[in-house]
């Protein structure tokens, strides 16, 4: 399994956004394959200290993508799959009820947006916004672990992993192998470079496989994570200025 992870992420496919392509000529459903710049396997992350996040003033704005006729709608026309009328109300059922990351969560969020995102595995779950993220018992919403700075994931690594800790953060879990997918970028300096955790069994607070994926000076923004049978795919909207 440990040689399969290592292949799967060596050979990370990187799914450039159309529209950035669309600027040098390459069109749309473009993709690349990214090798790994360096790879370990992290001591049990229950055995790393957590870096205690801090709060400062928010420092990042709102980053609007542009979207003007990106839909192929000119000026005034209604788009035909536009949903009017609200469907039939389901009826769910509550469970339990917690405090994430926030404020009373432990953690003071300091950027907007917050980039709020997490994920249920088969006992816990696990959310990350901007810089921290922390782990939850999914049965009793205890914190097993953090709040966190996201960095904290690449402690002894090296490199712009363990030194920066900029966010734009993922937090998934692969259903189908039981393990965690964690990622943020380090884009302080160049090399611009992606840093992906994949956890060794579906225990969060256990050992890491990290990777990191350099981009040079292509500043990698809004990265996305999709988790498929045969790959984790990644999209950015790429800036190359």
């Amino acid at each position: 399994m440990t040689k399969g992870i290592l292949l799967l992420l060596c050979g990370l496919a990187i799914i450039f956004p159309g529209a950035a392509l669309a600027q040098n000529g390459h069109g749309w459903g473009h993709s690349e394959v990214s090798p790994a710049t360096h790879h370990d396997v992290s001591p049990p992350l229950r055995d790393i200290p957590p870096i205690t996040p801090r709060f400062i003033e928010p420092h990042e704005a709102p980053r609007p993508i542009p979207l003007a006729h990106a839909n192929g709608l000119a000026d005034g026309q209604s788009d035909p799959v536009h949903q009017a009328v609200a469907n039939v109300p389901v009826a769910a059922a509550a469970g339990l009820d917690f405090d994430g990351l926030g404020v009373g969560g432990g953690y003071t969020p300091n950027a907007a947006p917050p980039d709020t995102n997490g994920a249920a595995g088969s006992t816990q779950y696990v959310q990350w916004v901007n810089e921290a993220f922390a782990v939850y018992d999914k049965s009793t919403g205890n914190r097993l672990y953090g709040p966190a700075n996201g960095n904290t994931l690449w402690t002894g690594f090296g490199g712009p992993c363990e030194t920066s800790n900029d966010g734009d953060p993922i937090a998934q879990y692969d259903k189908a192998a039981g393990r965690w997918v964690m990622s943020q970028f380090a884009v302080s300096a160049t090399p611009y470079t992606q840093c992906v955790a994949v956890s060794t069994t579906g225990d969060a607070t256990g050992t890491w496989f990290r990777y990191s994926f350099s981009y040079g000076s292509q500043f990698i923004d809004y990265p996305k994570l999709g988790v498929w049978p045969d790959a984790y795919y990644v999209s950015y909207n790429i800036f190359t200025s």
